[in-house]
């Protein structure tokens, strides 16, 4: 039970910027519960992020409080997954055998930093016509379930570091338990269609770097949230499976 616990921690210390009990050591045998509350932790970073919404929505036009959830969205993840978005962005404007090197650098691209501005400006202008808030916790719930399918079924690349202990200590058990239970609060949702959306996401992801690396990197799970993300939110600001 300590070691789920400190699981938690973790979770919520490497994926937020939360003032919870802070656990920074990847020691051996916490790193697999630590990912089998990944969509845990995005289903609370929603919940949050739907709070603030509502505390917001009485006194502001809609759009001027979607752009503030925008911002501490991007506050509350301490744009983790942003910046394994752009490294990943960097990668795919290298030939593969330098990629991962690049990928690597501590200082973003060119191209790093135009996509990852775009992208920036597409969240934004989603979640300043987006209504459907109720749903953030569903949404960053099912973006963070698919980097732990990731992890579990898809080859590591790198040879060190977090995601290979993650990796290697993520259990069938502990994953079985992380897709159940985001299945059951997808049931109480009534959203199975935005679960299928999110693993067909998962999917072309898949298929592109499988083919490109070989697998899956930290960078590239961090690129997989983003993209999720975004493409649930237009998912349903379309009107799609409302």
């Amino acid at each position: 039970m300590r070691d789920i616990f400190k699981g938690f921690a973790l979770a919520l210390s490497m994926l937020t910027t939360l003032p919870f009990f802070k656990v920074h050591d990847f020691y051996k045998g916490i790193n697999g519960y630590a990912v089998m509350f990944y969509p845990l932790v995005g289903f609370v970073l929603g919940a949050i992020l739907w709070g603030v919404y509502l505390l917001l929505s009485p006194y502001t036009s809609s759009l001027h409080a979607g752009v503030i959830i925008f911002g501490l969205w991007i506050l509350l993840t301490g744009a983790l997954h942003l910046d394994g978005f752009s490294d990943t962005v960097d990668g795919l404007y290298v030939h593969k055998e330098k990629a991962l090197e690049v990928m690597k650098d501590a200082h973003v691209g060119g191209m790093g930093m135009i996509i990852s501005g775009t992208f920036l400006i597409l969240k934004a202008s989603s979640l300043a016509h987006f209504e459907l808030f109720y749903l953030l916790p569903l949404l960053l719930m099912l973006s963070r379930l698919n980097a732990v399918l990731a992890i579990y079924f898809y080859p590591y690349i790198t040879p060190s570091g977090m995601g290979s202990l993650a990796k290697e200590e993520f259990t069938k058990k502990q994953m079985l338990v992380a897709l159940v239970y985001s299945f059951l609060i997808v049931l109480l949702y009534n959203k199975l269609l935005l679960f299928v959306s999110a693993l067909l996401v998962l999917f072309v992801i898949k298929s592109f770097f499988i083919k490109r690396y070989g697998g899956f990197s930290g960078d590239i799970y961090g690129f997989s949230i983003e993209v999720t993300e975004l493409i649930l939110l237009n998912i349903l600001l379309f009107g799609f499976f409302i």
